[in-house]
């Protein structure tokens, strides 16, 4: 019986519209007949045979025009909710006074008898009414139950973690999955009030601390985050916890994200490591921005890299006459182009294809544009790569960011804002070097002008320096997610190696506000929190990708790459720094430097950038940053011979 049951629930996916009003039109039969028994006190001799049947059928017929007229039939029985409830309430309470109305025109203009006592009108209302809803729902349940029996869905056993609106929404989302079958094993909620409730049968455990009792009585496989007010602090330790218990763990998007505002399975993610690691959004005065940025001309170079397209979204925010998008990768510009249209921001945007170390391309474009905001993020970023090509590195990182400095001042921008890394700290590799001897070159050129020249109305240069941005191109994160998806080994250099983190939009924020507090001359350097070991983050990345560690997926240490540091910084030994209006937001103060020596240096470099081997050529970088000490890196003897001279 049941696996016929079964059969019919699964070729019968839906009650065709013609079952549904013969079963109404059979509840409203039998609720009206019933209606006259209960009246009489089912004592035969009181009722009138001919009144019953003729009542029955007008209640019957005028019961069934209006279904017809308010489409109660045309509702799919399997996903009744609230709002069929309200449409069969309303339909009944219309057939009570429409015969209500009948037996007023029989009686009161024709002299006839009514056709259906009040008392038996009320009597088959809710009868008939309370018929229809249960039988709904009747009907909703069994196919629901016979639909989680079907052997060819994946059964999942799960745990939601909040228990209000947006915990109940879930739990009504995953049970209509018709791909899985999804169970619910309990509700943990902090609202100690919940605890103990139950929410359509399923029982609301607590908070955390019961985790490990659902694990025991239930055994669920994973816990799906479902509170839209839960903190960044909140949220961690839920993650973590659940992780900690071998559970996969998923999350809910934000209501703005949802289709037609409605919450749809597919769209309950994976909990991914920047859910895990980002942290609550520093709050900047963007105001500001919008008030000295609204109407200028912006540059942003690097527009189709990590930050660079996030300052470009957010800079076209603040309305600007022209935004004007340069980089040297043709595809991601343009893709970057597509992104802000989709995004409507509705701003005059001129994409720029050129490369920074070309010094006539650059000044060409500033005599064309004069930009009054340039954004410089166009950088060689990799490591090992600038290891292996020093000369690319100085070529861009050094030569090109002179070559847009040198633009800005010749075209009186107002504003240059440099975006350089933590890398720069105490360089140990060739690309921290280079980024290095650019801050020194943007700081000093300001000095110069500020003080040795004594124009006060040049354009005023800032430095901004921070550590890894979580998710951008060619960082750990987008390399351990592939690993991990063709079944490892997640390759880490070091157990011990450990690196700041932060969001590009973060990151990108705290850029404009420096284009707008910065006075010239500052690196601004950012509270970025605790460092994170790299270990511990292949670790929950593994986890938290449902996989387990040493089992399903392995980790390899392969040693330090070449340039590579254990443990980056924010600050080298020499740099203090002062406080801002924000106190997540420093300034590093720091002398970098004479000018016309590092200016000298710079060029004499480039003019012979083709004659030079890449040895003499690291050598003269670290002539000009002293600091610069390789590690773990082919150059290290060079820095063996500096000692002994």
């Amino acid at each position: 019986m049941v696996s016929l049951a079964k059969n019919i629930s699964s070729k019968i996916k839906v009650l065709p519209k013609w079952t549904i009003f013969c079963i109404d039109a059979t509840i409203l039969v039998f609720s009206s007949v019933a209606a006259y028994f209960i009246r009489s006190n089912f004592e035969l001799q009181y009722l009138d045979e001919q009144e019953l049947w003729v009542g029955s059928i007008v209640y019957s017929v005028l019961g069934l025009v209006v279904m017809y007229f308010t489409k109660t039939y045309e509702g799919i029985v399997r996903y009744t909710a609230m709002r069929d409830g309200i449409k069969l309430i309303t339909s009944t309470f219309v057939l009570g006074l429409l015969v209500f109305i009948t037996n007023q025109i029989l009686t009161g203009v024709i002299g006839l008898k009514q056709i259906m006592p009040i008392s038996v009108v009320v009597i088959a209302s809710f009868l008939s009414l309370g018929l229809l809803i249960i039988y709904r729902l009747i009907v909703k349940d069994l196919l629901y139950r016979f639909k989680n029996n079907e052997n060819d869905r994946v059964e999942k056993r799960v745990i939601i973690f909040g228990a209000g609106e947006a915990g109940v929404l879930t739990h009504k989302t995953i049970r209509k999955d018709s791909q899985i079958n999804y169970i619910n094993c309990g509700f943990l909620d902090d609202d100690p009030n919940k605890k103990g409730k139950y929410i359509e049968g399923v029982k609301v455990y607590g908070s955390l601390d019961e985790l490990d009792a659902i694990i025991d009585a239930k055994n669920p496989s994973e816990l799906i985050i479902s509170t839209l007010s839960i903190s960044q602090i909140r949220r961690k330790e839920v993650i973590e916890a659940s992780i900690d218990k071998g559970l996969h763990v998923f999350i809910i998007p934000p209501v703005n994200q949802w289709v037609s505002g409605v919450l749809r399975a597919n769209e309950i993610r994976e909990v991914n490591i920047e859910d895990l690691l980002g942290r609550k959004s520093i709050k900047l005065k963007n105001e500001k921005v919008i008030q000295e940025m609204e109407g200028s001309v912006v540059l942003v170079s690097g527009a189709a890299g990590s930050i660079g397209s996030e300052l470009a979204i957010q800079i076209a925010r603040a309305h600007p006459s022209k935004l004007l998008l340069l980089d040297k990768s043709e595809s991601a510009l343009y893709d970057i182009q597509n992104q802000l249209e989709r995004l409507g921001h509705s701003v005059a945007t001129e994409v720029i294809l050129a490369d920074v170390r070309e010094k006539d391309t650059i000044f060409n474009i500033f005599e064309t544009y004069r930009p009054e905001y340039v954004f410089h993020a166009a950088a060689y970023k990799h490591v090992p790569m600038m290891e292996k090509y020093p000369k690319e590195a100085i070529k861009c990182n050094v030569w090109g960011t002179k070559n847009m400095a040198d633009a800005a001042l010749k075209f009186k921008a107002n504003k240059f804002v440099f975006v350089s890394t933590d890398k720069a700290v105490n360089p140990t590799n060739v690309m921290g070097a280079s980024k290095r001897l650019a801050e020194k070159y943007i700081q000093s050129l300001h000095q110069y002008y500020d003080k040795q020249i004594g124009n006060p109305n040049h354009t005023l240069f800032i430095t901004t320096r921070f550590g890894n941005v979580l998710g951008s191109n060619g960082s750990v994160i987008p390399l351990f997610k592939e690993q991990i998806k063709h079944g490892g080994p997640v390759k880490v250099t070091h157990p011990d190696i450990t690196r700041y983190f932060m969001t590009i939009p973060e990151a990108c924020e705290l850029v404009l506000e420096a284009g707008v507090m910065g006075k010239g001359g500052e690196i601004y350097v950012f509270d970025m929190g605790q460092p994170v070991k790299i270990f511990d983050l292949a670790k929950k990345m593994i986890q938290l990708s449902g996989k387990k560690l040493n089992e399903d997926i392995l980790i390899e240490f392969t040693g330090l790459r070449e340039g590579e540091k254990m443990i980056e910084e924010l600050l080298n030994n020499s740099e203090t720094v002062k406080e801002t209006h924000h106190e997540k937001i420093k300034i590093a103060e720091i002398s970098n430097g004479y000018y016309p020596e590092i200016n000298s240096g710079i060029e004499y470099c480039m003019n012979n950038i083709e004659s030079s081997t890449e040895w003499e050529l690291v050598a003269l970088v670290k002539q000009l940053v002293p600091e610069f000490i390789s590690n773990s890196s082919r150059f290290e003897i060079l820095d063996k011979e500096l000692r002994e001279k």
